[in-house]
């Protein structure tokens, strides 16, 4: 199931990035070095809200180890992602699959939000973005950082600028050889140059990073 508004073709994302060259051309090395820019080109397998519980079991932890320990979650709900289904664990079931204490909590408000439609996810395809995150950001354990990455990787939007992740920063003080850590909100500034695809500006700055 698709859940983007439009899905976007190999062509359109070029246009994208020469638009970003254009407009800013010290992004050119990056973008010309990495492989094009896929967001919002796949179908997304995951449901939102299994997306969601997976999200916020990996904050904060090193890709393999979120892998393992999504990979036992997986195994106790029997890969059936529902809030009934997580509710029916025991906290202690939860942690012992490597969960802590405050993510256990995390993971129940998020399905206590769900099954009382306090989160409307079958209208998630057509909302903004800022209601979206509005919604979201109510529910215990999950900030700003979650929902702009639940947006940009699973509903994949094009227009979200997380100048609060570090990654976008580094990247963008690497591309443009700065000395000094950038501001988040003098890059919040920068990023107004690139609006309706700063998602994509954010992407290769995490690329720039990994290069």
């Amino acid at each position: 199931m698709k859940l983007g508004i439009n899905p976007i073709t190999a062509n359109k994302m070029r246009v994208i990035t020469n638009k970003i060259i254009q407009i800013d051309p010290k992004f050119k090395g990056v973008i010309e070095n990495s492989q094009l820019c896929d967001l919002g080109m796949y179908r997304v397998k995951n449901s939102h809200f299994k997306t969601l519980v997976q999200s916020i079991i990996s904050q904060q932890l090193a890709t393999k180890a979120a892998s393992k320990i999504n990979e036992r979650v997986c195994n106790l709900v029997n890969d059936k992602f529902k809030p009934e289904v997580i509710l029916s664990l025991s906290p202690d079931k939860l942690r012992a699959a490597g969960i802590s204490n405050a993510k256990v909590k995390a993971i129940t408000e998020l399905s206590i939000a769900a099954l009382e439609d306090r989160v409307s996810f079958d209208n998630y395809k057509k909302m903004p973005n800022h209601l979206i995150t509005e919604e979201l950001t109510k529910i215990w354990g999950i900030g700003r950082w979650t929902s702009e990455m639940f947006l940009i990787f699973h509903l994949g939007r094009l227009d979200v600028w997380p100048v609060g992740d570090l990654g976008v920063r580094r990247g963008w003080e690497k591309i443009h050889k700065l000395r000094n850590e950038i501001d988040p909100i003098k890059l919040d500034r920068k990023g107004i140059k690139f609006e309706g695809f700063q998602s994509v500006v954010a992407w290769y700055c995490w690329r720039a990073v990994d290069n």
